[in-house]
C-alpha cells in the first residue's frame, strides 16, 4: 500500500530560503523603524507575505499606521530585495535527501506535488532545477487564505487529482502542519520544536522513501 501522492512545502523542506527571507525583512523593518530578530523571523515561516507584514508593523506597534496602498507597496519592496537575493541560489542549495527522496517516489510513480505560499515557488524550483520532478504546483496567486488554513494543500490535492486521505504533507512550520492536518493528509514535520505532526523528524537527511512508507503503512 503507497500513499497517492507525497505533497511538499518548500521553504525549510526543499530548500532554505529563510535566512534570506529575514534580510529582506529586516531591511524593510529597519527601514519603518522597527526591529526583528531571527527568532522573530521564525513566526512567519508559512506564512504569506500581508501576514507576515501585518505581524511585523504590530510587533513594532505600528499596526494600523499605513493605508493598504502603503503596505502593498511596502510588501513589494521586500519581495524585490528577496527576489534579487535568489539569484545566489544553485542546485546545492537543495537540502540533504530531498533529490534522493524525489528520485525514489518517481520510481515508485507516487506522484509529487508542491504546496507553497510563496509567488516566487516556480523561480526557485527552476533554479535548483527541480521543476521536472514535480507533477503539480499550486499557484499561490490564487489562494485567498494562508496556512494554517489548509486551502494550499487542497488545492494540490485537486491539481494531482488525489484524495487528501491519501497523501501524506511534509513541512517545517507549525502552521504549515496544522495546515496538513485540517484537510485530513498524513503530516510529517521537520525540526524539533514543532507539534501536532504525525511523523517527526529533526532533518530532512532522515526524510526517506523507505521511512515514508514504514510510517505510511504502520498509521494505516
Amino acid at each position: 500500500m503507497k500513499p497517492q501522492a507525497v505533497i511538499f512545502d518548500l521553504d525549510g523542506v526543499i530548500t532554505d530560503t529563510a535566512h534570506l527571507h529575514f534580510l529582506a525583512w529586516r531591511q524593510v523593518a529597519t527601514e519603518l523603524g522597527i526591529g526583528i530578530d531571527e527568532a522573530f523571523n521564525d513566526t512567519l515561516k508559512g506564512i504569506s507575505r500581508p501576514e507576515s507584514l501585518r505581524r511585523i508593523l504590530r510587533h513594532g506597534g505600528k499596526e494600523g499606521v499605513f493605508t493598504q496602498a502603503e503596505c502593498d507597496k511596502i510588501a513589494a519592496r521586500k519581495n524585490a530585495l528577496y527576489v534579487d537575493s535568489l539569484q545566489t541560489l544553485t542546485p546545492n542549495a537543495v537540502l540533504p535527501g530531498i533529490r534522493e527522496l524525489l528520485q525514489a517516489l518517481r520510481t515508485e510513480r507516487i506522484k509529487t506535488g508542491l504546496a507553497s505560499v510563496s509567488l516566487n515557488a516556480p523561480a526557485i524550483l527552476q533554479a535548483l532545477q527541480l521543476t521536472p520532478w514535480f507533477d503539480f504546483c499550486a499557484d499561490a496567486a490564487q489562494i485567498q487564505r494562508s496556512k494554517p488554513d489548509p486551502e494550499i494543500f487542497l488545492a494540490a490535492c485537486r491539481g494531482l487529482d488525489v484524495n487528501p486521505r491519501e497523501c501524506i504533507g511534509i513541512e517545517d512550520a507549525q502552521a504549515g502542519v496544522e495546515a496538513i492536518n485540517a484537510c485530513g493528509m498524513r503530516s510529517v514535520g521537520i525540526g524539533v520544536n514543532l507539534t501536532g505532526a504525525d511523523l517527526l523528524l529533526p532533518t530532512t537527511e532522515c526524510l526517506t522513501w523507505s521511512r515514508l512508507s514504514t510510517f505510511w503503512q504502520h498509521d494505516k
